[in-house]
């Protein structure tokens, strides 16, 4: 069974947050419900490319475990059969600290900007200033600063 990031979003969504091991355990149960099986290299690769485009993004918490949050490029699906999760699966709803959680992305964001710009990826930094404005729109953060450095990178 494969997945968009999309519908790993929209599958997260649901419950609010969902460390990795429940989303492989939901992404288990909607292929069995397709009469497939999953594929956890694919699924794996798949939610590295998801958090990699931050249509994923990853929130700590209290107890260490980071959770799997849709994240601010995400426009969350919902793949066939998910209307059925929260009622197997033993996971309850869960709230998010939206302004720590942008905090956090932002410090990634600002981190991956760094590497980009050291590592002269031009596509990549095309990418991030994308980010940084569907970031700002998302939480309560300002990544002004990053996209200048960004820009300024791309307009030499």
């Amino acid at each position: 069974m494969r997945v968009s990031a999309d519908e790993l979003a929209g599958v997260v969504e649901l419950f609010g947050g969902l460390t990795r091991d429940e989303l492989y355990e939901a992404l288990s149960e909607l292929a069995y419900r397709e009469g497939e099986e999953l594929d956890g290299v694919d699924a794996g690769e798949t939610l590295d490319e998801a958090i990699k485009s931050y249509h994923l993004v990853e929130y700590e918490r209290d107890d260490g475990e980071p959770l799997l949050v849709a994240g601010p490029r995400a426009f969350p699906e919902q793949p066939p059969h998910s209307e059925d999760l929260p009622h197997i699966m033993d996971v309850d709803e869960r709230d998010v600290d939206r302004e720590e959680l942008g905090a956090g992305v932002r410090a990634t964001l600002e981190d991956e900007a760094t590497a980009a710009l050291a590592g002269g990826d031009t596509d990549r930094m095309r990418e991030l200033v994308d980010v940084s404005y569907d970031l700002e729109a998302w939480a309560p953060v300002d990544c002004t600063t990053i996209r200048n450095r960004l820009d300024a990178r791309l307009d030499d």
